[in-house]
């Protein structure tokens, strides 16, 4: 598991309101809840283009096909969905 990478999916969100601090993670190879949930209380780093690391932790699993969802420190910028993310 060591620097697996996974992608971010979108933020957490409702029908009004959208967490920036929350977000979606899909996990290649990860395709079921109980997959996912193994992966829970593992961290996140995300690397902004300055070298700057935002930090997060896989919190829950979200919905019944391997998608993951995980909370960081601070809100991350609209450009990171679709981008890679590290599991560390």
């Amino acid at each position: 598991m060591v620097d697996t990478k996974a992608i971010i999916l979108s933020y957490r969100r409702g029908r009004h309101t959208q967490k920036m601090n929350q977000i979606l993670v899909e996990i290649a190879g990860i395709d079921t809840k109980a997959k996912a949930s193994k992966f829970i209380g593992n961290r996140l780093v995300w690397i902004t283009p300055s070298k700057k690391e935002i930090h997060g932790k896989i919190t829950h699993a979200h919905g019944n096909n391997g998608v993951l969802r995980a909370r960081f420190t601070k809100g991350l910028p609209g450009t990171v969905v679709g981008k890679h993310i590290k599991l560390v």
